[in-house]
């Protein structure tokens, strides 16, 4: 059998090309010549990595060509035709062939076709699901003992031609004669109809399983991808309903950081998050685990969220979340997004077991899958490429992409395809099982084009809001930043969707005038911003709020009290909480307390008091904790695989192959012996002038500037600076060769 090498030679430039960039681990490190390319295009792990993208119907087709023995001997397509069944087109099989012998997973003319050898390695151990053959028997016999059988053998024969042709039972153990069997197995183990691999194993001879397959000797085989039942949509529904996905994620991930720089969570010995840290944090937000898994992986993807360096670590927000916090709700959304979409773990595993049988939590190492990204980008790249306006189920796009690479992903082939589909849902990438305009421009055209295109579709800021007689405030959509900032200080969110309810409480009104707020100041806004009258509980509520916030002033002493009503002073006097907070007074309006400020503060008000800290010039001071971060860390892109040279650097290199395998196999003549590792400088003059002189191709041994040694056949034009001039044989472009860089030279026998 000839060498794969002499085949590739006969490739054109094109083709050789096209298979670098296809097989991009036959170029790294780029070979020395055809034959070392032929050698890794046949290497088991090359062959194996090819076979990953393969279709269903081209994995059947290398599978018919193993079970034709096509690594020992040349086999035609027509035999590869009649293997694959007869609903299988001889056109079908030769355009699939055409395929693999792009990828030079085959070679040879149709009436000659060769494989790897480590091919029959890469396969499942049987092909086709079909058991080795039989020395004695041929598809003739087998066919007339199968029409022999009674029920119970046909049974038996037919279950292992279904399935796996491999069997296990206990009456292996035994050799008897057909007269002395008692059970199927025995009977067709004296027959020779089943094959003995052990005391508990038969395996069906491969001739009997065609003789039960009939046309279909490797089984069912889907020549055609299968097509899935469209959704059919709207595409402003589809966008509008990406819109709101958008800001409910935005919400939640806001929620999550204040969660978080409030009682960050400490970080596991092996990494990540604690389930019961992970269940609080759900409950809070209101999601479920899954979805709150979802959220820490892609906000710390995003660098929103990091671990200290301390001896006892815990998640914090970065100082990079303060940035994300003031942006856009578009350019938010983009750094989300486009972070899931390159981030190289898979968080639906959340949840699940490892090999130790622990829970799998969030951030840890299990999650960690380096091919994820480009997984992902499969997933959606399909379901763009649906019709307009029409989307796909989860369950048939796992169909279909379970068709196109069935050796894809592995056991989690179909579970990865619900999950980046459920997760680009929550993202507002895919909605209504199509994809959305921002997640296309995502896709193919980055971050900034994707937020451009989300915020067309999302609704105009509202100005306003809608107070209600209950003390409740509605928001009915997406509010203008500064209201929204606003209205959460002075009332709390008691429910968030499309329209979001906020409640004012005393402790609310409290909360803004502690922040600075007047009374009067919180009745504006209200009038201002309320599209409905202001009803008169929320304006005695506040009244009241703020008549008695402030009588009572703390500074500090450590800390004092100070009160213009000698009484109101006598009453804190009075209560338990004053031995507490160890209050003793200095002058009838003056109290002092060694405790620092804030905790005096909070003490009086766990009293019932309503306190307010001023600073030395006299001014409200906001107390409220101000946010704890962390620097958080650089992270690196994914890299899918080995890098894929251009087209430019796949020529370059194709014509270097050339280059080499023609000096490698030229006949070379008289040559300059080196002395001392490199050729005498006067002996190699006199050969190129010489060469030069009579028009003679050299061969010629070169090292460039970055190292790399290189072969040419050459035809000598002129000699002189230093330099050869001369034509190359192989791509008939002329070129300088510095003598320096000359190893070895010799003339080319015509």
């Amino acid at each position: 059998m000839p060498p794969v090498g002499n085949w590739l030679r006969d490739r054109s430039d094109e083709q050789l090309v096209a298979l670098l960039r296809a097989r991009p681990d036959l170029a790294t490190p780029p070979p020395a010549d055809l034959s070392v390319l032929g050698a890794r295009v046949e290497q088991r792990s090359s062959v194996a990595r090819a076979c990953e993208e393969l279709n269903s119907f081209a994995l059947s087709t290398v599978e018919a060509l193993v079970l034709l023995d096509a690594d020992r001997q040349p086999v035609t397509l027509d035999a590869v035709a009649e293997v694959l069944g007869s609903e299988v087109t001889v056109q079908r099989v030769r355009r699939t062939v055409a395929e693999l012998r792009d990828l030079a997973l085959v070679w040879g003319e149709d009436d000659a076709l060769e494989i790897a050898g480590t091919a029959r390695e890469v396969l499942p151990t049987f092909p086709g699901g079909l058991g080795r053959p039989s020395d004695e028997l041929t598809e003739v016999t087998a066919k007339a003992a199968l029409a022999e059988m009674d029920e119970e053998e046909r049974r038996l024969v037919g279950k292992l031609a279904d399935g796996s042709p491999i069997g296990r039972t206990k009456d292996a153990s035994a050799h008897v004669t057909l007269e002395q069997a008692t059970n199927p197995v025995q009977r067709l183990l004296a027959k020779g109809l089943l094959l003995r691999r052990d005391t508990e194993t038969v395996e069906l001879p491969r001739q009997l399983a065609f003789a039960v397959r009939g046309d279909h000797p490797m089984g069912e085989v889907e020549p055609e991808e299968p097509a899935p039942e469209l959704v059919q949509t709207d595409r402003e529904r589809v966008d509008s309903t990406a819109g709101g996905a958008a800001l409910e994620l935005l919400r939640h991930v806001e929620e999550l950081l204040h969660a978080w720089e409030a009682d960050p969570p400490d970080v596991l010995r092996s990494g990540g998050v604690g389930v019961r840290d992970l269940r609080r944090t759900a409950k809070t937000l209101e999601v479920e685990e899954q979805q709150m898994s979802l959220l820490v992986e892609v906000a710390v993807a995003a660098g929103l969220l990091d671990r200290t360096e301390d001896a006892e670590p815990r998640w914090l927000p970065t100082i990079s979340s303060d940035t994300w916090l003031a942006s856009p709700v578009e350019q938010r959304w983009a750094t989300l997004a486009a972070a899931w979409l390159e981030l190289p773990r898979l968080p639906g595993l959340t949840g699940a077991r490892d090999e130790k049988d622990r829970l799998i939590g969030p951030l840890s190492d299990e999650l960690s899958r380096p091919l994820a990204p480009k997984d992902r980008r499969r997933i959606l790249d399909y379901l763009d490429e649906l019709p307009g306006g029409c989307g796909a189920r989860p369950d048939d796009v796992a169909t279909v992409l379970a068709w196109r690479a069935p050796r894809h992903a592995g056991r989690l082939r179909d579970d990865l395809v619900r999950w980046t589909l459920s997760e680009a849902t929550t993202l507002g990438i895919v909605a209504l099982d199509a994809m959305t305009t921002a997640g296309r421009a995502l896709l193919y055209d980055g971050p900034s084009e994707a937020a451009h295109r989300l915020a067309e579709v999302l609704p105009e800021p509202l100005d306003h809001v809608l107070v209600q007689a209950d003390l409740t405030v509605v928001a009915p959509g997406r509010l203008e930043p500064d209201l929204a900032a606003e209205l959460k200080l002075v009332a709390d969110v008691e429910s968030a969707g499309s329209a979001t309810v906020y409640r004012v409480s005393e402790g609310s009104v409290r909360r803004a005038l502690d922040a600075g707020y007047a009374a009067d100041d919180l009745h504006a806004l209200f009038r201002d911003r309320s599209k409905t009258p202001v009803p008169q509980a929320l304006t005695y509520l506040v009244d009241d709020v703020a008549r008695r916030h402030g009588k009572l002033r703390a500074g500090t002493a450590a800390a004092f009290l100070r009160c213009d009503d000698p009484v109101v002073l006598a009453e804190v006097l009075a209560t338990p909480a004053s031995e507490e907070l160890e209050l003793r007074r200095i002058a009838p309006t003056v109290l002092i307390s060694p405790l620092p400020l804030a905790d005096l503060v909070d003490g009086l008000r766990a009293a019932g008091f309503a306190p307010v800290a001023e600073g030395p010039d006299g001014n409200v001071l906001d107390l409220r904790a101000s946010g704890r971060r962390t620097r958080g860390k650089t992270r690196q892109r994914a890299s899918y695989g080995p890098p894929v040279p251009g087209t430019e650097q796949l020529a370059a290199m194709v014509t270097q192959l050339r280059a080499n395998d023609l000096a490698g196999s030229t006949r070379r003549g008289r040559a300059v012996v080196p002395e001392r590792g490199r050729p005498s400088a006067e002996a190699t003059l006199a050969l190129l002038r010489r060469a030069a002189a009579e028009e003679r191709n050299l061969w010629l041994g070169f090292v460039d500037t970055h190292g790399t040694r290189s072969q040419h056949v050459v035809r000598p034009i002129s000699v002189g600076g230093g330099v050869l001039r001369a034509e190359d044989a192989v791509s008939g472009e002329v070129g300088g060769f510095p003598l320096h860089r000359i190893t070895s030279v010799a003339l080319v026998e015509e």
